[in-house]
């Protein structure tokens, strides 16, 4: 009992256990200002919030960290003399992460989008899952998780596919000449009249684009809600196929005709009955 005493007396032990009680204080108080953080911002964008929720988790905890170096018997000038060459030497050799470092603080200013926000970026479409000050992580369609560097943000074009809450669908369709303009016209907008998930307002928009090789080319626009634009999208194709084959309307394909001049027919084709084998059967 007497040994177990002496060593608890000991400086060292009591110094080691005065910094392990700092630094599980820091943590304890840093996660709670951290959810504090996030009950007094709740006006503030989600990405924005988890940013200050993260820096205020970091620059607490790092106050106690300080603090527990402090009690260990480190110099804190020393060391803060040392964190500032090593930041120098880490900045020239890693001037990439510098370039998206700031490209993030950019990106955090402008507020291209938000936690929850479909993008295209590229090739790449998915749903924003964090906005980091490195990089933007995205989930996309089928379930992939893709890392996107902020320098690639900044410098590349970027969609967002969910920033206004209505979108609209161009469906570009081409008829036979023999069609009726008129009749497509009115065919197109019963079935979108028809269809629930198209908005009456802004009505949808018929476009005659011109003559085709083949077509009348024709783009039908119509508009819904963000969220609904996939089911519109299926649905409203189909549907359009349905009219127009009750309707008797042909979507063309391409046609081509050989002629071996100008001022000559076109190359009659004549079925040939098969030839007779040796046999007497048909070949």
């Amino acid at each position: 009992m007497d040994t177990l005493m002496q060593w608890l007396e000991h400086h060292h032990v009591v110094t080691g256990l005065r910094a392990a009680l700092l630094l599980f204080t820091g943590l304890l108080v840093a996660h709670l200002l951290a959810k504090l953080t996030v009950q007094f911002t709740k006006g503030l964008s989600p990405h924005h919030q988890v940013l200050l929720k993260r820096l205020v988790y970091w620059l607490v905890l790092s106050l106690f960290l300080a603090s527990v170096l402090k009690e260990l018997g480190f110099s804190l000038g020393v060391l803060l003399g040392a964190a500032g060459v090593l930041t120098v030497a880490i900045g020239f050799a890693s001037q990439t992460s510098a370039s998206n470092l700031i490209s993030g603080l950019f990106l955090i200013g402008e507020k291209p989008f938000q936690l929850g926000d479909v993008i295209k970026v590229g090739e790449t479409t998915g749903e924003v899952l964090s906005i980091d000050l490195l990089s933007v992580k995205l989930r996309t369609f089928d379930n992939l998780f893709v890392r996107i560097p902020n320098e690639s943000l900044i410098k590349s074009q970027m969609t967002n596919l969910t920033r206004f809450p209505i979108r609209r669908f161009d469906l570009q369709i081409g008829v036979a000449y023999k069609e009726s303009i008129k009749q497509v016209r009115e065919l197109l907008l019963a079935v979108a009249d028809a269809n629930p998930l198209c908005l009456d307002e802004p009505s949808p928009l018929f476009v005659f684009n011109g003559f085709g090789d083949s077509s009348l080319n024709i783009q039908f626009s119509v508009w819904t809600k963000r969220e609904n634009f996939r089911d519109l999208r299926n649905s409203l194709q189909e549907e359009v196929k349905n009219a127009f084959d009750t309707a008797g309307i042909e979507i063309p394909f391409p046609h081509r005709s050989l002629y071996a001049g100008s001022e000559t027919a076109p190359f009659p084709i004549t079925i040939v009955p098969a030839k007779a084998d040796q046999n007497g059967g048909g070949s």
